[in-house]
């Protein structure tokens, strides 16, 4: 039975193809009646924007885009910041439901119950399971606040990006959806000097901003192109193009100097050898 004092839940979908949001819209419509459509996506990137804006109880993400794929901007999403000044429900992951042309790999995945999936075309009996499934899920919620992302989602995302890139060649970051002040921003990689990180948030540097992710440096040195960018301590990365020079302070240690930013960075001990000669 429905709570009719309970809000209106709240989606974003995204696909790159227009026709296939518009079928998609047109059937929830028709199984879901009293579900809003906050905002539409074109593309992965545009699709953690707009959650990040709407911050949406559902989100249906085409598991093939252009900029991120939908499992990508699912593991952005799964790693969103609080909103600024907003209440506990920012705290909630949108359940995720993707849109799949493909096959059982993506079923067989999805039957365990973490996320959910709609095959090209929407049928509308197989979308009404969905639906169920996803109502049961934020009722539940009410009784209590979810947990944060768990292994259990993160584990079936990193093994559906493996499927996705079936050669074996790694996929590295391009993106960083980071807090910049009160707002979220997407940041692109290749232009980030260096990063330092705390006990709590990671601090990207680019030449113009400086902004915040919930993005420890032992989880952002296997996610960024090694050649790119070195680990010079266990706090730090540095890309290797902004590396101005090396020199050494009079104890010893080794500095390094970043091109057009006054900030040093130390080198530890255990990446010495990196500068070696130097």
């Amino acid at each position: 039975m429905n709570d009719t004092n309970a809000p209106a839940p709240r989606a974003v979908l995204a696909d790159d193809e227009r026709l296939m949001r518009e079928q998609l819209r047109a059937r929830l419509a028709e199984v879901w009646p009293e579900l809003e459509i906050v905002a539409e996506a074109r593309n992965g990137l545009e699709a953690v924007q707009l959650v990040a804006e709407h911050r949406p109880d559902i989100v249906f993400l085409d598991i093939r885009m252009p900029g991120l794929t939908g499992v990508e901007a699912a593991r952005q999403i799964a790693q969103l910041p609080p909103r600024a000044g907003g209440d506990e429900d920012d705290e909630l992951l949108p359940e995720i439901v993707f849109i799949t042309a493909y096959d059982q790999y993506a079923v067989e995945a999805f039957e365990q119950g973490v996320a959910d999936y709609v095959l090209k075309p929407a049928e509308r009996e197989r979308l009404q399971l969905t639906v169920q499934r996803i109502q049961k899920r934020l009722a539940a919620r009410q009784g209590g606040p979810e947990a944060p992302a768990g292994p259990h989602l993160q584990e079936l995302l990193h093994a559906l990006s493996a499927r996705l890139n079936p050669g074996g060649a790694p996929r590295y970051l391009d993106w960083l959806q980071a807090t910049v002040g009160q707002a979220i921003q997407m940041i692109p990689v290749a232009e980030v000097l260096f990063f330092i990180s705390d006990e709590k948030y990671t601090r990207v540097q680019t030449a113009q901003v400086e902004a915040l992710i919930r993005k420890p440096i032992k989880e952002l040195v296997d996610e960024l192109d090694p050649r790119q960018f070195w680990q010079i301590h266990r706090s730090t990365l540095v890309a290797v193009k902004a590396i101005a020079g090396v020199t050494r302070d009079f104890r010893g240690r080794q500095i390094v100097s970043i091109k057009g930013h006054p900030e040093k960075l130390e080198v530890s001990r255990s990446y010495t050898g990196l500068f070696k000669g130097m």
